[in-house]
């Protein structure tokens, strides 16, 4: 688990995690650095943070989570990545970041499946427009070569995105508490969020909703890394072979 900045803690994507089986060890680059192997781990997950995926500059282990992340996909290691980690794994495998060409994203809002996620792993059993939480300013604006893309919003159309046979990666947050919520609305100096969701019933009624549409897609990516599930790379001709090994 690595988490780039204290900002976006892994929270209740950690706790589905944990709940489903699996051991968490967090690494935070800046302090720990970033691990060079993979030795007894048996899936990866990136969260976001406040850098850009492309500040070197300021962040140079950057460098070397690309690389961990292209290595993890090359390996089919499962991958998770959040926000900045989606982004992350986007440039490691081909794809590409820029500046929200539209605007940013900021608040409570739906994505939509697409077609082709009805017969992937993970996403397969997703509804159609799950709620999310939006805070970014830049975008994955090409999809790495092969990449398969999962769901979509209308201002950036590449929210969550597979590569290879187990890398996932999400634009948007899922992780959250309303708390933490309202943490970047308030450090949000430009005051983009729209003060209506902010009400406490309406971000409790959202992380619920987040909660009853994400926490199976976390159950079923500790699944994956267990090899209880099986990975993309056996789905054929259209159809989805069985995914859980008796």
């Amino acid at each position: 688990m690595v988490e780039p900045s204290e900002g976006d803690p892994v929270e209740r994507l950690g706790e589905w995690l944990a709940q489903a089986g699996a051991e968490l060890t967090v690494c935070r680059p800046a302090a720990d650095g970033v691990p060079d192997r993979f030795d007894g781990v048996d899936g990866l997950v990136c969260m976001g943070g406040e850098m850009g995926a492309y500040d070197d500059a300021d962040h140079p282990w950057l460098v070397a989570l690309r690389s961990l992340l292209a290595r993890a996909v090359a390996s089919r290691l499962p991958v998770l990545g959040v926000c900045l980690g989606g982004q992350l794994l986007a440039m490691a495998t081909g794809g590409e970041v820029r500046p929200a060409v539209n605007g940013s994203e900021i608040g409570t809002q739906l994505i939509a499946k697409r077609d082709v996620a009805a017969h992937d792993p993970l996403f397969a059993q997703l509804p159609l427009t799950p709620d999310v939480i939006q805070f970014h300013y830049d975008e994955i604006s090409r999809l790495p070569p092969g990449a398969t893309l999962l769901a979509s919003s209308p201002r950036c159309p590449h929210q969550a995105f597979r590569i290879g046979a187990a890398g996932y990666g999400l634009q948007c947050h899922i992780e959250t508490s309303p708390a933490t919520v309202v943490c970047w609305a308030r450090r949000d100096t430009e005051g983009n969020f729209p003060v209506h969701q902010l009400e406490r019933d309406h971000l409790e009624q959202v992380h619920a909703d987040i909660a009853q549409a994400w926490q199976p897609v976390a159950s079923r990516f500790v699944a994956l890394a267990s090899g209880e599930l099986a990975p993309a790379t056996s789905i054929k001709g259209g159809r989805a072979l069985p995914l859980l090994h008796g």
